[in-house]
């Protein structure tokens, strides 16, 4: 029985995804990789109409569940996301101190086949960008809570249920296809098989502080919980290997929420508002990263690694950056483009090699994001003692 409900599970539909993906993209022609890469914009493109949806429908109605406490929830959750974000690239600038000078790293990123123009276009614009509904989620639930509008507040409780189901129809049945489709375009484009290795030493020198980081704040959530944060990152599975294949937080938002459902440890009214919302203010892996291989490029390009008055003026920056970057892929350098050039001084050479090693690991970044997020929200859950089954305490009462 075990082995049938695995087979049935998202988590192997992902790594069946990833390996057809995979073997479909190397033994493409132009025609096949065509009818891929159209699929697979019609997919992200309805995949992004959905995330704002999400984003309105889980936020909001959980923003007047909190009642009194949800702007004293909203400041430490952002809060925390800062620290998270300003201590993962404190920690990956001490180990590039450490570690870039001693190793010996290729400039030069093999070229990839390019993917023909496609004939078929199908544009699915958004209802609105994504910081968009965030800010409108946030001001509308506040409204509502001021108003003490029942009536609204009933509608939104209604809203949260059919973008649930919208999430559980359409989104989870549609992510395979979507990632290995990703997948086909990236084994096609050559940057798997040819480019990953050129820098094959840092990227997984990021992997590693990934879970280093991962490890830290599931320990600190542990301990101001009380509570053992195995039973929330035991149920992140797939939606690290989602955000691997999409790339993107925000199109992960949909699995991310389903996999912190499953935890009984995290309180679901700070769940519901809290994950939609990290998703897109918590980047703690994009910019672990980015601080790496801002190091990486500047000894390669310089021969010497940025002044550390710099870097500590580029991290902090930084940390406030990622709470507006988009959760799309590359959303994190390419909103903090202005601080590689202004702060640490890049012309365009550095930045173009900059936007291209950062997108051979992107998804390595953004699933650190995603799964970081159960140990933000287990944070909140803590501090505002919400655990389930601890006390029965409204928090409207906190």
């Amino acid at each position: 029985m075990k082995k049938n409900n695995f087979f049935n599970s998202l988590v192997f539909k992902l790594i069946l995804g990833i390996i057809i993906g995979i073997f479909v993209g190397r033994i493409s022609n132009e025609g096949a990789i065509v009818a891929i890469d159209s699929v697979k914009r019609i997919i992200g493109d309805l995949i992004g109409y959905i995330v704002p949806l999400i984003i309105l429908g889980f936020i909001t109605p959980a923003i007047v569940s909190l009642k009194e406490s949800a702007g004293k929830i909203l400041s430490v959750t952002l809060v925390i996301c800062y620290l998270s974000t300003v201590g993962a690239a404190t920690m990956s600038f001490l180990a590039g101190k450490a570690i870039i000078p001693k190793l010996n790293i290729a400039s030069n990123v093999g070229g990839g086949n390019a993917i023909p123009e496609s004939i078929f276009k199908l544009s699915i614009d958004p209802i609105m960008p994504v910081m968009t509904a965030l800010v409108t989620s946030i001001l509308f639930g506040i409204a509502v809570i001021v108003t003490n509008s029942e009536t609204w507040e009933k509608m939104l409780i209604e809203l949260n249920k059919i973008v649930l189901s919208i999430v559980n129809n359409v989104v989870i049945r549609i992510l395979p296809l979507y990632i290995a489709t990703t997948f086909a375009v990236l084994s096609y484009e050559g940057v798997i098989i040819s480019e990953l290795p050129v820098f094959l030493k840092i990227i997984l020198i990021v992997i590693v502080g990934h879970f280093i980081w991962m490890t830290v704040m599931y320990s600190l959530a542990g301990l101001i919980s009380k509570t053992n944060p195995k039973e929330v990152f035991k149920h992140y599975l797939p939606a690290y290997l989602t955000a691997v294949g999409t790339m993107s937080s925000a199109a992960t938002l949909p699995v991310a929420i389903e996999c912190a459902r499953k935890s009984s440890t995290l309180d679901p009214k700070i769940r519901d508002f809290g994950i939609p919302l990290c998703s897109n203010t918590h980047l703690c892996g994009s910019v672990l990263t980015e601080v790496f291989f801002v190091m990486t490029v500047s000894q390669i390009l310089t021969g010497q690694l940025p002044e550390t008055a710099n870097m500590i003026v580029f991290i902090l920056l930084l940390g406030i950056f990622a709470i507006a970057a988009p959760g799309v892929p590359g959303g994190t350098v390419v909103a903090s483009l202005g601080l590689i050039t202004s702060v640490l001084g890049f012309n365009d050479t550095g930045t173009a090699l900059m936007l291209s090693i950062f997108a051979l690991q992107d998804s390595f970044g953004t699933a650190c994001n995603v799964t970081t997020d159960g140990a933000v929200v287990l944070m909140v859950t803590g501090i505002f003692d919400k655990v389930p089954g601890r006390n029965k305490e409204s928090i409207a009462n906190k």
